[in-house]
């Protein structure tokens, strides 16, 4: 076993065995910080699946995060108030069971990629990149301008959503929730990467003219990697919102597209557990330095510039010092 290998494994079993201990010393607070981590994580993979492997820059995911949330948070809240979301031409009411709402902000989010990336992959580089960001800010300004659901003070859930058989309410039972959530992303992800699709996504994203020699068209690869990554940050959103019972613009932000890639470069990009490591190593940062400033950002900065400058495969390249490995 190589040591990229071994880290993945320590990283995850990390991430379960700090709540754990959490749960038995009484700190929930270092659950809810756990499941931050594994939440964010899941986010990072879906970005990941297009920028690792398809080589998709894009600063529009937290258009897929948004909507995530805020799939949760409508739900939700008619379910609470109950009223119903509409009665003509047919009665669709709000629901708080976590599987309805979770596939909800699934097949919201995948369908908002799927036109978004229609338009955008229609254009490469630095053009991609700001179309991207483009969608994305126009959500962001029409979920501060929707005050039916609480427009720029954003929309508050009184109680968690419920999952069969568990009581979310306790911290731990919503981690791990997240955790096996977080854990399926990433078998999903590293089984994508080694199949067929995987591999001709990856070939396009190195040399396109090749790929169209022998029959495959760059944009249908590109266009289904990037529903399936809008999709996974989409569950994430939900999850998200869950977790702090809350959704706002500020999900739509491109300062949370920003995050999520920071996350995946700092981790490493195309490395499978690097979102994971990014994501701990930023609510680490933000939880040990935000109490000394408020301007923490600044050594995140500079963690980020000498990951960029000394260390290009991020966290994992640096320790393991071998290629890109997705399993």
């Amino acid at each position: 076993m190589n040591r990229e290998k071994l880290l993945n494994a320590a990283v995850i079993l990390l991430l379960l065995a700090i709540p754990l201990w959490a749960h038995m010393a009484e700190e929930p607070f270092l659950i809810t910080l756990a499941t931050k981590v594994a939440i964010l994580a899941l986010a990072g993979v879906g970005l990941n699946i297009a920028l690792g492997i398809g080589g998709l820059v894009s600063l529009g995911h937290a258009a897929f995060f948004g909507i995530g949330g805020y799939a949760m948070g409508i739900l939700a809240a008619h379910a609470q108030n109950y009223e119903p979301m509409a009665e003509w031409p047919m009665l669709i009411e709000g629901t708080n069971q976590m599987p309805v709402i979770w596939l909800v902000a699934v097949v919201a989010s995948a369908l908002a990629a799927l036109v978004i990336g229609a338009l955008s992959l229609r254009t490469s580089g630095v053009y991609f990149i700001m179309i991207t960001l483009a969608f994305g800010q126009m959500l962001y300004y029409f979920a501060i301008s929707w005050t039916a659901y609480g427009g720029e003070d954003g929309l508050s859930i009184w109680v968690r959503n419920e999952f069969p058989g568990l009581n979310t309410l306790v911290p731990l039972e919503f981690f791990l929730i997240c955790y096996v959530i977080l854990c399926a992303a990433l078998w999903f992800a590293a089984r994508l990467a080694r199949a067929p699709f995987g591999l001709a996504l990856s070939a396009a994203r190195q040399c396109e003219a090749r790929v169209e020699t022998v029959g495959i068209t760059p944009y249908q690869l590109r266009l289904t990697a990037f529903v399936i990554s809008g999709a996974i940050t989409g569950l994430a959103g939900a999850l998200f919102a869950d977790l702090n019972r809350f959704v706002s613009p500020t999900m739509l932000s491109w300062h949370t597209s920003g995050e999520i890639m920071i996350f995946v470069i700092i981790g490493g990009v195309g490395r499978l557990f690097g979102p994971v490591i990014g994501a701990a190593l930023f609510i680490l940062l933000e939880h040990l330095l935000g109490g000394i400033s408020d301007y923490w950002q600044i050594y995140l900065g500079g963690l980020l510039l000498i990951i960029v400058l000394y260390a290009r495969g991020g966290v994992i390249g640096a320790i393991s010092g071998r290629e890109v490995a997705h399993d």
